[in-house]
């Protein structure tokens, strides 16, 4: 199991060093496609932080993106912890990210499943963890 911790500080709030406008904010304004699985997920995280509704719709798998999505804007999102990866590279056609996102009050222990559709990585579906 590989762990790497990306508690948010001053870089983008996926919790890596780049700022917002050169790490995840280049996702969600369509510039590129996230390379990884685990960008993928680092980036949804940031989208919640952001409220980027429409980022998050168009990265969901079309079998499993609900008709709407409704974000709290009172949600404080307070970091990312990255548990374990597997598959989810430019050499896979799927992977899994289990993660940890905490915010004010409590956090989210989640395995999520990610899939390449037409050679774009897309969320599929997670599974809650204890």
């Amino acid at each position: 199991m590989t762990r790497r911790a990306s508690r948010q500080r001053p870089g983008c709030p996926c919790g890596l060093q780049e700022p917002y406008d050169n790490c995840c904010g280049r996702f969600h304004r369509g510039e590129s496609a996230a390379p990884t699985a685990e960008a993928l997920m680092r980036s949804r995280y940031s989208a919640f932080v952001k409220l980027e509704r429409d980022y998050l719709l168009r990265t969901w798998h079309p079998r499993t993106r609900p008709g709407s999505l409704d974000l709290d804007p009172g949600m404080r999102w307070t970091g990312l912890e990255i548990l374990d990866t597997t598959g989810g590279s430019a050499f896979h056609g799927s992977g899994t990210v289990t993660f940890r996102a905490s915010f004010k009050g409590g956090s989210l222990h989640e395995r999520s499943r990610f899939e390449r559709v037409d050679g774009t990585w897309v969320y599929v579906d997670g599974e809650f963890l204890g």
